[in-house]
């Protein structure tokens, strides 16, 4: 049998400024979660380090652990690895003021 694998686009083309983050992916059937975070526009001011969380029932959210730096260029790509997760997973990221960061947030499951 043939391991399943789905790729979910959580966030297109969405600008981000001051606190942000994902839709939430219910994600409990996987072994294996890699997400990627893409700049679709140059990013301006300070690019801050984006947190992996963790939900029990997709509201309430808790850090995993694992953090990846945002893009710092146009197309630009940064990308996290995650073994141990819940039900849920999402990313988050406080930008400074000024700063901010058009991005493709795509999570890629493997059973």
């Amino acid at each position: 049998m043939l391991p399943e694998n789905v790729t979910a686009v959580v966030a297109r083309n969405e600008t981000w400024s001051g606190l942000s983050t994902t839709e939430p992916y219910e994600v409990g059937w996987a072994r294996e979660a890699i997400i990627f975070v893409r700049a679709l526009k140059q990013p301006q001011g300070h690019q801050p380090e984006a947190v992996i969380e963790l939900s029990p029932d997709g509201i309430h959210w808790v850090p995993e652990g694992t953090s990846l730096a945002m893009p710092k260029a146009k197309d630009a790509v940064s990308v996290a690895r995650i073994l141990h997760f819940g039900n849920w997973l999402r990313l988050r990221a406080k930008h400074d003021e000024g700063a901010e960061t058009t991005i493709l947030v795509t999570i890629h499951l493997k059973a």
